[in-house]
């Protein structure tokens, strides 16, 4: 091995750490701003939590507000990716999985959730778009399941952004008592868009509802 190669296998070893360790931050940061407001925590807190030294954070994210943004942006990753699987599923049970997945992920990572749906306390652009843009992919995800197609007209993305606007409440709502079970919120959630999409194809004529042997 001539001296580049062990010079690009450090700086590759090197590379993984750094990533690894700026994943950890993140994970620590989900629990952090979800419990806590943005303004209450400050970057010794956030240090002192994470147990590293405040310049580490500073390293990575060069501020406390650049640290919140990539922590609602792996987030909303995370939740897009566990909503969008199943792509090679019939309509009807892709349908289905997308609604379930998003609810086992909100369970099973509600401080990550909480973050990507309330944005935290207060007002930030920033994080509204971010949310803005999940919300869009979640709609084009939905749109494919049902219609087989994502682009879909304004009308029936309005439409869905409703729906999901709702699931967003009663799922906030759902974490707060566990209750009903999740197999029985998916039903109402999906039985909730069937009845979304009928309304669609009512003002939409070209655009009617799927079969419901289908859907």
């Amino acid at each position: 091995m001539n001296n580049s190669q062990q010079r690009g296998g450090a700086t590759s070893g090197r590379t993984e750490r750094s990533q690894l360790r700026r994943a950890e931050l993140i994970a620590i940061g989900r629990k952090l701003f979800a419990d806590t407001s943005y303004d209450a925590l400050s970057m010794d807190d956030i240090a002192r939590h994470a147990g590293v030294a405040k310049g580490l954070i500073y390293y990575y994210f060069r501020s406390k507000r650049g640290y919140y943004l990539a922590i609602v942006e792996e987030s909303v990753a995370d939740l897009v990716a566990r909503a969008a699987d199943g792509t090679d599923l019939p309509r009807r049970e892709r349908v289905q999985r997308t609604v379930d997945g998003y609810l086992r992920y909100a369970q099973n990572h509600q401080a990550a959730y909480r973050t990507i749906v309330t944005g935290g306390v207060g007002f930030d652009t920033q994080v509204q778009s971010i949310r803005d843009a999940v919300r869009e992919e979640l709609i084009a995800t939905i749109a494919e399941g049902a219609y087989g197609r994502r682009d879909i007209p304004l009308l029936a993305r309005l439409a869905l952004l409703g729906w999901l606007s709702s699931v967003e409440g009663m799922t906030l709502d759902w974490l707060g008592h566990q209750e009903p079970a999740r197999e029985t919120l998916c039903a109402l959630l999906v039985r909730m868009l069937r009845a979304t999409l009928d309304t669609i194809g009512e003002f939409e004529p070209d655009w009617p509802a799927p079969d419901p042997a289908e859907t």
